[in-house]
């Protein structure tokens, strides 16, 4: 868990870190004053990166999860297995109200699933081959009720554009305190000094590094409802069942950082680190489960 959380933040600040330099090459050898021109000429920057990045993320997601795992979609179910996640996974999405995901297998020893896609209609569902063989039926299906619960509720668009607002914040937010601080020490000096540059590239990974915390803290939320969604796709008791069998079979993921929020299993962290964990303790996400209220099998999920 802690290699995929330092490589979601080195990832994260390595994009903020571009944007400081880009932004510096700009202002110092070209005269482009975004950072330190105008407040409107700022923001219109800050949106288009901050946003820029986070869409393209999201548009190109099922592509890069395919690279990533090597998943192989099925288009035609070659065994019962097969057969059964396809079948399963449009009952599923029709309960949902979504259109029929993608469904793939990847090769991975670990008991995991994720969902990814651009939009509700077109998404992608895949599980792991240690998923199939560790799991009984009923579990396997309360997991993919879970990742067909990620697309219904619309988790992919809501992470990218939480992640759009946050990269935002942080790019304006850097600058804003770096004009501020940089002028209190030049004392008067016109135009920013190479001393601004430091003080805005140190507060884009400071200010980066709480709007992760942000980030991860929807994604814990996130996961208590499809959680829910699975519990009223595939009934209660197959929820917690998943569950508990995660609990005892947990390895460390492989799924690329681009899925690991949406996948079915987090990991374990203690003190700071639990703010930059993705998925709630599975302890806590199956005691939430039994205080629910018992609902119907099969209802819609809410989105």
């Amino acid at each position: 868990m802690f290699k995929r959380v330092a490589l979601f933040l080195a990832t994260n600040l390595a994009v903020l870190a571009l944007i400081s330099i880009v932004l510096a090459v700009l202002e110092k050898f070209f005269g482009i004053n975004i950072g330190t021109g105008s407040n409107t000429g700022l923001l219109v920057f800050a949106l288009l990166f901050g946003f820029g990045g986070s869409f393209i993320s999201l548009m190109t997601s099922k592509w890069m999860a395919k690279r990533g795992t090597g998943a192989h979609v099925i288009e035609q179910p070659r065994n019962e297995a097969e057969q059964w996640l396809v079948n399963t996974v449009r009952r599923q999405a029709e309960a949902a109200g979504i259109k029929m995901p993608e469904v793939a297998i990847y090769d991975a020893p670990e008991i995991n699933a994720f969902a990814t896609g651009p939009s509700r209609n077109n998404s992608l569902v895949a599980v792991s081959t240690g998923l199939l063989r560790a799991m009984s039926r009923d579990e396997a299906e309360a997991v993919l009720g879970h990742e067909v619960s990620h697309v219904a509720n619309g988790d992919m668009v809501t992470m990218a554009l939480i992640q759009g607002v946050l990269n935002t914040f942080v790019i304006v937010l850097a600058r804003v305190v770096g004009r501020v601080i940089d002028g209190y020490l030049s004392g008067g000096r016109d135009g920013p000094g190479i001393g601004y540059y430091v003080i805005v590239f140190v507060l884009d990974m400071v200010f980066g590094l709480f709007a992760s915390m942000i980030a991860m803290w929807f994604s814990r939320y996130r996961e208590f409802r499809a959680d829910a969604g699975g519990a009223r796709l595939a009934g209660r008791d197959k929820m917690v069942a998943a569950l508990e069998r995660l609990s005892v079979t947990y390895g460390e993921s492989t799924l690329p950082k681009q899925v690991a929020a949406f996948g079915i299993s987090g990991g374990v962290a203690h003190g700071l680190r639990q703010l930059l964990m993705s998925h709630p303790p599975l302890a806590e996400r199956i005691q939430a489960l039994r205080n629910a209220p018992a609902e119907p099998v099969g209802g819609r999920v809410a989105g």
